[in-house]
């Protein structure tokens, strides 16, 4: 299942992250104004939630199993 990071410090509380998915990954709460990664199992790793953020604060991290992706350097 793939990992979803969001770095909590740094999130504007924007609603951008969950206006993107369009899986419904996120649910808003309205209390700490961020975001909850309710259905992290329903992610198809299409990154706009992570290329959207203005903040920079969230990371989709992929599950490939048994596949070798090499170090970006």
């Amino acid at each position: 299942m793939n990992a979803i990071q969001i770095d909590r410090d740094r999130c504007s509380g924007c609603q951008t992250c969950y206006d993107a998915c369009f899986v419904d990954v996120y649910r808003w709460d309205a209390e700490a104004d961020q975001p909850i990664i309710a259905y992290p199992e329903d992610c198809v790793e299409c990154n706009k939630c992570e290329l959207e953020c203005p903040e920079e604060c969230i990371r989709v991290v992929p599950d490939f199993p048994g596949i070798y992706w090499p170090e970006v350097v």
